[in-house]
């Protein structure tokens, strides 16, 4: 039995944010690993400039090559179709009925928990942890996600620095021909220089 916890995101692409996001959470709750959940079709909002999910998949594996505790889950990105993330969850307790689940959001995604496909069902296979960072109050999302069967239990908080890097940002600086280092994992840069992605200026 493994504690899991699960990063989704379309990792468009990956970025010093979603690292630390990972590794405080693993480190926070005692997990033993974190996977990056690369999205194959997001459900709720489109890919900008979006190089294809084998791209995506394969920038998170370079992000992930040197995390001690950190890898890349395909279980998304090979499922055709809106990925949702109960289907997720659901597909990984039937083949890992031992793990303990843990799904990683930001204050904004928890807040809107109570809009998501089946929210009481996916309480009832992971804990949600939630990164503090400002956001939206600890407060606020307890009183949204109230009426929510297993949300008093279900939802746990820890603490993430403020880290202003967005993927869209790194997008727009690829585009303009502006540096991305440090902003992202080394490997991940220069896969982006020698594939030449994201040179298509980025619309606002």
């Amino acid at each position: 039995m493994a504690a899991v916890g699960l990063l989704g995101g379309t990792f468009n692409p990956p970025h010093v944010a979603h690292l630390v996001c990972a590794m405080e959470a693993r480190d926070q709750l005692a997990l033993d690993v974190v996977r990056l959940v690369p999205a194959g079709m997001p459900p709720h909002k489109q890919v900008p400039d979006d190089p294809g999910v084998e791209v995506r998949v394969a920038l998170c594996a370079l992000a992930a090559a040197s995390e001690p505790g950190l890898e890349v889950l395909r279980a998304e990105a090979d499922r055709p179709g809106p990925s949702y993330t109960v289907d997720t969850l659901r597909a990984l307790h039937d083949a890992f009925p031992g793990d303990e689940l843990t799904l990683i959001v930001g204050g904004d995604q928890a807040l809107s928990l109570p809009t998501w496909r089946e929210p009481e069902e996916l309480l009832s296979l992971a804990r949600i942890a939630v990164a503090a960072r400002g956001d939206a109050t600890r407060e606020q999302i307890l009183d949204r996600c109230s009426t929510l069967a297993g949300a008093a239990d279900g939802l746990v908080f820890f603490d993430l620095p403020r880290l202003d890097v967005s993927s869209s940002d790194l997008r727009r600086r690829v585009a303009v021909g502006r540096p991305i280092r440090h902003l992202t994992p080394e490997a991940v840069a220069e896969r982006i220089a020698a594939d030449g992605l994201y040179r298509q200026r980025v619309q606002a």
